[in-house]
C-alpha cells in the first residue's frame, strides 16, 4: 500500500527542516518549512512510478513551491525509475523523483530543481491553513477509502469529547475547540443536538465517533443542566 511509503518519505523531508503532515488538501504529503511565508513542498505516493503519478504531481504544482513523486524502486532495476524518458519528463516538468527501497531507504532520482509555476495562490493558502490548523499528524499519506482526519474533524471530535460528560454551551468548549460555536451549529456529521437555547448534547452518532476516534487528551468541562420544562 502507498501508506508504507509515507513514513520513510516523511522522515526524509523532515531531515531538511520541513514539518510534514499527510493527506492535506487531497495531497498525500505536505511539508512546510519555518520561513515566512513558508516553502510548500508536496509529494505524491504510488507503489510504482507511472503516468498517473506524474499527472497527480502536475495537478498539485499550482499550489506548491516544490513537488515530488515517490515510489518503491524495482529490486531488479526494471522499473520506470530506470527509464531515461520518464526521468527526463520529470526534469522538464520540474518534478522531483524519490525512490524508496524495500528497507525504507529514500534516494533522490531526479531533483526538483526547476521552480514549479504557482498560478493558484488560493489553493496554496488552503494547504498552508489546513496544515497549520491540524493537531499533530493524524492522517497517513496515501490512505484511501477512510475518512481523512482534517482539522475540522479534529475540532468536532474535541467538541464531542467535551460533551461526553453532559450538555454544554459552546463557550465552555472554546479551549478545546476554538470554532465550537459554528461546528455545533452546522452539525456537519450529525454528532450534536441542541437540547435548549445555546446548550448542546451528544447524539448516538457522536458517541460512535468517540469510540472510533478516542480523545484521551480532552478534559470535559462541567456539564450544564438543561432547564426544566415546568
Amino acid at each position: 500500500m502507498e501508506t508504507s511509503l509515507y513514513q520513510p518519505v516523511k522522515t526524509f523531508l523532515e531531515s531538511f527542516g520541513y514539518e510534514v503532515k499527510g493527506e492535506v488538501g487531497g495531497c498525500d504529503l505536505v511539508g512546510l518549512n519555518k520561513a515566512d511565508p513558508p516553502v510548500v513542498v508536496v509529494c505524491e505516493l504510488k507503489l510504482s512510478f507511472n503516468l498517473e503519478l506524474i499527472l497527480q504531481a502536475v495537478d498539485r504544482a499550482n499550489a506548491s513551491d516544490e513537488v515530488w513523486i515517490a515510489a518503491r524502486v524495482s529490486a531488479k532495476g526494471r522499473g520506470r525509475e530506470a527509464d531515461r524518458r520518464y526521468r527526463d519528463l520529470c526534469r522538464r516538468l520540474g518534478i522531483g523523483m524519490l525512490g524508496v527501497s524495500d528497507a525504507g531507504e529514500v534516494s533522490v532520482i531526479v531533483s526538483a530543481v526547476s521552480p514549479m509555476p504557482r498560478t493558484n495562490p488560493k489553493r496554496r493558502t488552503r494547504l498552508v491553513k489546513e496544515h497549520r490548523k491540524r493537531r499533530g499528524d493524524p492522517a497517513v499519506g496515501g490512505s484511501t477509502k477512510i475518512p481523512v482526519m482534517t482539522a475540522y474533524r479534529q475540532q468536532a471530535l474535541a467538541c464531542a469529547a467535551a460533551l461526553a460528560g453532559g450538555p454544554l454551551r459552546p463557550r465552555d468548549m472554546k479551549a478545546a475547540a476554538p470554532n465550537a460555536g459554528s461546528i455545533l451549529l452546522a452539525n456537519y456529521y450529525g454528532w450534536f443536538e441542541r437540547v435548549e437555547k445555546g446548550v448542546y448534547a451528544l447524539t448516538d452518532l457522536g458517541h460512535q465517533a468517540l469510540e472510533r476516534w478516542p480523545q484521551a487528551d480532552v478534559v470535559p468541562a462541567e456539564p450544564v443542566e438543561p432547564a426544566s420544562d415546568g
